[in-house]
């Protein structure tokens, strides 16, 4: 319905601030009504979708389901509209095959439309469906956003999907009932950085440039929650001057978390160059209420073995590559799935192994640099002059 336009002399007969309020109120109640509605008929989605299944487990053919289903399409739509067509009942069906408990689905109606659990309920694993569904909740994704997460493989990215099973359910489940977020479903690995255009050679200096410049699908790449706070933030540690890359704070969380980009492999030395930016950061930036600095170095690659040994979790520091180029879909999805295997792997070898522990902690005490001595021997300063005008950098 078009708006007939307001003579100058209505506008004279009230202020501005009544029109502003009562507008207010009427896209606000529009919005609660477009939103109960929808939740009604999600969750009536999901009522026909049991009774269908109920039954189908009564008949004793397997032809017996699809003479059902194909049935009572062509009565529902004659009566009811597209709305009810076969294929809309099976998506039914399946919805109640993937979110079997009706609670768990009412909690997610306030978030999630009909249109979100269309592109989540015929994802394969139930991990990966609990996962996007809490996430699109406690974000509050669009259906279009939730359809990027996905097609980025962002489950398949993040640490959560290389622990053990039991282990992501209890961390969902944290999610679930307590809105907890915690590192492991933050950070990811590798982060997409296509859209920063960069091609060919590139020195460290461009990277953190296009960075900026694309900040905003950079922060959105990293995911909901961050907030930039400084580039090339100095800290002075015994008159010597380093150069953090990226500094930004999580608001879940309640933590700053430093960027670090490296245009070579990980190496161990960069462990103590992260180790000595958190511990400064702890000490002197750290507010009450806060918990203590993360780190995330990005890098061109690394070595598992290397990244297992050191135990960087322990220190607070995720590495994890960058693609500036994307490999063909499968590609990307094969190396994912071989990393989630061998992640979670090591991660059970590790608790069946009641030696390994011990081990474990050697290997730690030897390789893990202290304060004191990674200004030293792995975090040599340079000057804002040299290389490319960073100093800190290896």
């Amino acid at each position: 319905m078009s708006e007939k336009p307001m003579k100058p002399s209505d506008k004279a007969l009230f202020p501005d601030q009544l029109l502003g309020d009562i507008r207010q109120m009427i896209e606000e109640a529009r919005a609660s009504v477009a939103a109960t509605v929808n939740a009604g008929l999600t969750m009536l989605y999901w009522q026909i979708g049991r009774r269908i299944s109920q039954e189908i487990l009564k008949g004793e053919r397997a032809e017996y389901g699809a003479e059902i289903v194909s049935a009572l399409a062509r009565q529902l739509t004659s009566e009811y509209g597209r709305g009810f067509s076969e294929k809309s009942l099976r998506h039914m069906i399946r919805f109640v095959e993937a979110f079997p408990d009706d609670r768990i689905v009412s909690a997610l109606l306030r978030q999630l439309s009909w249109t979100h659990f269309l592109a989540i309920i015929y994802l394969p694993e139930v991990l990966q469906r609990d996962f996007y569904a809490e996430m699109c909740r406690v974000e509050r994704w669009s259906t279009r956003t939730l359809q990027k997460k996905i097609a980025s493989m962002l489950y398949e990215r993040t640490a959560l999907s290389k622990k053990p099973a039991e282990l992501a359910k209890l961390e969902l489940q944290a999610l679930r009932e307590e809105d907890r977020i915690t590192p492991d479903l933050v950070f990811r690995d590798p982060y997409l950085l296509d859209f920063l255009g960069l091609k060919g050679a590139y020195q460290e200096k461009d990277l953190e440039a296009a960075i900026l410049r694309e900040l905003e699908a950079f922060i959105m790449e990293l995911g909901a929650g961050f907030t930039f706070v400084a580039r090339q933030k100095r800290i002075t540690v015994d008159h010597d001057d380093f150069y953090l890359d990226l500094l930004f704070f999580h608001r879940d969380l309640r933590r700053l978390v430093v960027v670090e980009l490296k245009l070579d492999k990980f190496r161990p030395d960069h462990k103590g160059q992260m180790e000595l930016y958190l511990r400064w950061l702890d000490r002197h930036e750290r507010k009450p209420g806060e918990d203590s600095p993360l780190g995330i170095i990005l890098c061109a690659g690394k070595n598992s073995e290397q990244i297992e040994l050191l135990e960087l979790g322990r220190s607070g520091i995720h590495v994890a590559e960058y693609l500036t180029v994307l490999p063909p879909k499968d590609v990307l999805k094969r190396k994912l799935h071989e990393a989630i295997e061998r992640s979670r792997l090591a991660i059970e070898n590790r608790g069946d192994d009641a030696g390994e522990a011990t081990t474990k902690t050697t290997v730690k005490k030897n390789l893990t640099v202290h304060p004191a001595d990674a200004r030293k021997k792995l975090a040599k300063p340079k000057s804002r002059e040299k290389g490319h005008g960073k100093g800190g950098k290896p």
